[in-house]
């Protein structure tokens, strides 16, 4: 079969109508990791009637325990559609395992590293061979913190990103019992006895996580630890990127709280950086939870209208803003 894309193999694995929009869903096999088995689904959302050009592209990451349903029901709701309505030109990425996206043969040892070094850059260049743009960039959870990695160390720069966003995504909140080593170790020898973790007998979410991106973020946040790989420190390379950023946090979650998440965005001091915090105190109807900041009737009437407002403005509407307001030097 003929690939998609003179970069590497790429196949198309479904073209469909899902009533208004249109879904094709590519499978990437990059070749640039150790683990040659490792194949990326990647989901693309448009309208299913293009009177015109596509508009400007969109990437969008999921979360732990999750896929592509996040963003996108069967019955075509969620932000992915709704982007999609709006003229973007929406792709789903699905990690390793996650989704469409097969187990790769060392799954196991599958880590966030991996995914910024490998993966992202080679979806971030199909992108960008198919739109001829660089894209927008929003992740949700562990989606937002793979995608803050990827622009701390450098995968991610301007021509392959125009602005990123960070929903519910920190590397700074921890349980106070991770930051005593014998904790760590103990949990450290008992993650090891497992292969994955599944979402569903933990009650997290459909899909399960590989016990390697788990023993990664134990060791980000251990007693000495730090956000980045053995080699490379993303967190000090954040304080470099220059890329619009929005990060939002929601008044009530509590495992990735409103401080944690604004910490990351002030580490980002040489970008146009803006915090969002969804709460009654700054005038939506509830304070929003981790997932209900996406995926609720209220983030469909209050929050989806404002990611489509940053994604053609690079800002928010007056009364929404922090007053904590970073510009670029």
């Amino acid at each position: 079969m003929q690939s998609s894309s003179k970069l590497f193999p790429v196949s198309l694995i479904s073209a469909e109508l899902r009533g208004d929009l249109s879904e094709d869903v590519y499978r990437l096999k990059p070749n640039n990791s150790p683990d040659p088995s490792v194949e990326l689904a990647l989901t693309r959302l448009g309208l299913a009637v293009q009177d015109r050009q596509r508009g400007v592209p969109l990437v969008l990451l999921h979360g732990s325990f999750s896929n592509r349903r996040f963003w996108y029901s069967p019955r075509g709701i969620g932000l992915g559609a709704y982007l999609a309505r709006a003229g973007f030109d929406v792709w789903i990425a699905e990690m390793r395992g996650h989704g469409l996206s097969p187990r790769n043969e060392q799954y196991r040892q599958n880590t966030v590293a991996q995914y910024v070094r490998y993966d992202l850059p080679a979806i971030a260049d199909f992108i960008l061979e198919q739109s001829g743009q660089a894209a927008h960039w929003l992740g949700h959870s562990l989606g937002g913190v793979v995608l803050a990695a990827a622009l701390g160390g450098g995968y991610l720069d301007e021509t392959r990103g125009r602005s990123a966003v960070l929903f519910g995504a920190q590397v700074s909140h921890a349980r106070w019992p991770l930051k005593l080593p014998p904790v760590e170790w103990l949990l450290r020898a008992l993650l090891h006895a497992f292969p994955y973790l599944s979402g569903r007998r933990l009650r997290r979410g459909p899909e399960d996580e590989p016990i390697g991106v788990a023993l990664e973020t134990l060791r980000w946040l251990g007693l000495f630890g730090r956000f980045g790989s053995r080699d490379e420190n993303w967190w000090a390379g954040l304080r470099r990127i220059r890329t619009p950023l929005l990060v939002v946090a929601a008044e009530n979650d509590p495992d990735d709280p409103a401080w944690a998440c604004r910490k990351l965005m002030q580490q980002c001091v040489e970008a146009p950086a803006h915090f969002l915090l969804l709460g009654k105190a700054n005038g939506f109807s509830c304070d929003f939870g981790h997932i209900e900041m996406l995926v609720s009737k209220e983030a469909q009437r209050e929050v989806w209208p404002l990611v489509e407002y940053w994604l053609r403005h690079l800002r928010i509407p007056e009364g929404f803003a922090d007053p904590v307001r970073q510009t670029a030097s």
